[in-house]
Order: structure tokens, then C-alpha cells, then sequence
């Protein structure tokens, strides 16, 4: 092997890598879900850990996560009430973490821990500090509503505008980053909803990061939600107040 390949592998087999996985309102799928996620991280990963954030569930989410921590010392559990909103759990989660490499991960399962392993080889291979999913990537398999489509465009052409920022999809719920490059924009993060990967990659491409993008196949499991999205009309307004505050806080 050459003297870089040499490298890459070494760094890969020995960096700890940290999965935080936001929960709420998760009960009836959590544990099973945390278990699987376990079961592929260690086909990969010699060293890691699960970080399950309840998010101020009104259900037995945090029941279910003791249980799966119980059964699997790699599943560590963060917990609080009341509720505070994605980008809060996610930061509570990675300053807790442990990990050389750190990664959020959506709890629903719609995005597989298998594709980590394809993130944490770019991320050495191309040194890169944060890669992340997009589901507008031309290689990227899609299951979900047209309505999402449409809406991931439009915030994109907003990002565009506001940030110039080359990522064509920030809000994938899957990404992968070094410690040194992201618990410092954890420590000082404003936005705690849905707007909080923008304030992330934005100081990141201000900060002069590499962020590459890579393709996902979303498999869409909200057909037991009415309505079939939990992403409410509040919260799309609320992502958008929130992305304008965030340019403002950037300047």
C-alpha cells in the first residue's frame, strides 16, 4: 500500500466515532432502531459510540432508550424536558461526545447507518472536515413526498441567496464532521430548530472548511403520521425567521 493509503486506513481504523441520534416522540420505533444502528456501525467501526437524545418526549422514548442502553453498552443516553428542538438535542448530544469524528443521525431510520461508512472513507480520503448527505446529489435514490421536493428547492435557492453556500442540500438528516471543526460552532451555536445545519455549514465555509456532499436513498417511513410529515406549517416559518437571524449573526 502507498504511504497516504497507509494513513487513511490507520486513521480510520483508530478513530472513535460518535452517532448522536435525536429522539422524539420515537417510543414505538426507538429501540429497535438503536439496536439495528449498533449492529452496522460494528461491522465498520473497531471503536464508537451511540449518543440517543430525548428531545422532551411526552411518550415512552425515553423508556425505550434506557432499555436498548441496557441491552448495548456502545448506546448512551442524554435526556430532558420539555422540549427544545432538533438543533438543541444535536448539540447536547455532540458535546457530550466522545468521538474523533462525529456524526448526527435521524432516529426514524429513513437514512441507513450503513451509509457512514462510505462518509467516514471520504472524509479521510478527500480531508475533508464535514461530509454530508444530499438528497439532491445525481447519484442519490429517493422515496419520499413531492411536497418535500419542492420544499428542500425552494430553501436551496434561499440558501443560494442568503449564504452562496455550493451545497445544493443542507438539511439531510445525516453528517458526519471532525471534532476540532465542529464542537467549536457547537459551543456557540444560536439556532436550536430545524435552521440549525444552516448556521453549522455557514460558519463552517466562513471558517474556510471542506465540505463535500454524498449521495443517500431515503427510504420514507412517515406514512403512519397523519398527514404524513411531523414538520408542521410553524416550523417551516419558524426555519425560516431562524435562517434570516442566522445571516444576520454571520456578518
Amino acid at each position: 500500500m502507498k504511504t497516504n493509503d497507509l494513513y487513511q486506513s490507520y486513521i480510520l481504523s483508530n478513530a472513535k466515532l460518535s452517532v448522536v441520534m435525536p429522539a422524539y416522540n420515537e417510543g414505538a420505533h426507538i429501540y429497535d432502531n438503536l439496536k439495528k444502528t449498533s449492529r452496522i456501525l460494528e461491522t465498520f467501526a473497531n471503536t464508537y459510540e451511540i449518543i440517543a437524545v430525548n428531545d422532551g418526549s411526552k411518550d415512552n422514548t425515553e423508556l425505550e432508550i434506557k432499555r436498548a442502553a441496557e441491552d448495548d453498552s456502545h448506546i448512551r443516553l442524554i435526556s430532558y424536558s420539555p422540549n427544545r428542538g432538533k438543533g438543541s438535542a444535536i448539540r447536547q448530544g455532540f458535546l457530550e461526545a466522545n468521538g474523533d469524528l462525529i456524526a448526527f443521525l435521524d432516529s426514524d431510520l429513513e437514512l441507513s447507518p450503513e451509509l457512514l461508512q462510505g462518509f467516514l472513507y471520504e472524509l479521510v480520503h478527500q480531508d475533508a472536515d464535514i461530509v454530508i448527505g444530499s438528497k439532491m446529489h445525481k447519484d442519490s435514490k429517493l422515496n419520499y413526498p413531492l411536497s418535500r421536493k419542492i420544499m428542500s428547492w425552494g430553501y436551496y435557492m434561499l440558501l443560494r441567496l442568503l449564504f452562496h453556500l455550493h451545497t445544493k442540500d443542507t438539511q439531510t438528516g445525516i453528517k458526519l464532521f471532525k471534532r476540532e471543526t465542529v464542537i467549536p460552532i457547537m459551543q456557540n451555536l444560536q439556532t436550536c430548530g430545524y435552521a440549525f445545519d444552516i448556521e453549522i455549514l455557514a460558519t463552517a465555509k466562513k471558517n474556510g472548511k471542506k465540505i463535500i456532499e454524498m449521495p443517500v436513498e431515503v427510504k420514507y417511513t412517515r406514512n403512519d403520521v397523519p398527514g404524513g410529515m411531523r414538520i408542521r406549517i410553524q416550523d417551516i416559518l419558524r426555519m425560516f425567521t431562524d435562517t434570516i437571524a442566522i445571516k444576520k449573526h454571520l456578518k
